[in-house]
């Protein structure tokens, strides 16, 4: 497939309220945990785009959200869409990723590519153990108008909603020895996280 037909979006824009401080600077390791995400996705797509209403110091290239109020990822990808189509790129996907959960397997992306060839539905979203990883996941380019009228006229701000709405399909990840969509909420999850990056070596 074209590798040029996926942009990779990190969606960086949450409030954080439940940690009490910006997660993307708390590192784990020797990583912040946004560098976490970008580490592992990094070589998977020619471009990576992070979405956040914050001056982050990054190489990469950073949007802000298009509509004001951070009303939530819906939101971030629309924005991600909308740079896309700004800037006349040719992607027909958005790929999406959480800035807050470090242990994912890189193995999705190659679904996420290998499922974007088969054009049988326009979201997708990751599953595992009967459960459905709402931010991890593959958005058609489709969608950018029937989103921004969702968002704006119907007032749609939960993801889940949404994709139940819109129809999604979902994407089986690999099975692991850890929870790999453990995602850190607050402090006393960022500990839990320390336990898991220690007893797994990760570097």
């Amino acid at each position: 497939m074209n590798e040029n037909n996926i942009l990779g979006v990190v969606l960086a824009g949450g409030k954080s309220k439940r940690f009490g401080q910006d997660k993307n600077d708390i590192k784990l390791g020797n990583k912040t945990l946004l560098d976490h995400t970008l580490h592992k996705i990094k070589s998977k797509f020619n471009k990576i785009i992070i979405v956040s209403n914050k001056n982050l110091k990054k190489e990469y290239t950073i949007v802000k959200d298009c509509i004001d109020g951070q009303l939530g990822p819906l939101v971030g990808v629309l924005s991600a869409m909308k740079w896309i189509k700004k800037n006349n790129f040719s992607y027909s996907w958005v790929a999406t990723f959480p800035c807050d959960t470090p242990f994912f397997n890189i193995s999705i992306i190659e679904e996420f590519k290998k499922i974007s060839k088969l054009n049988d539905n326009l979201l997708y979203f990751i599953k595992s153990k009967e459960r459905r990883h709402n931010i991890f996941g593959l958005w058609s380019l489709k969608l950018i108008e029937t989103l921004e009228k969702d968002i704006v006229k119907n007032n749609f701000r939960k993801v889940e909603e949404w994709a139940n709405k819109i129809g999604v399909k979902t994407i089986d990840a690999p099975n692991d020895h850890i929870d790999q969509f453990f995602n850190i909420n607050t402090k006393d999850d960022l500990i839990e996280a320390e336990k898991i990056f220690k007893n797994n070596k990760y570097d």
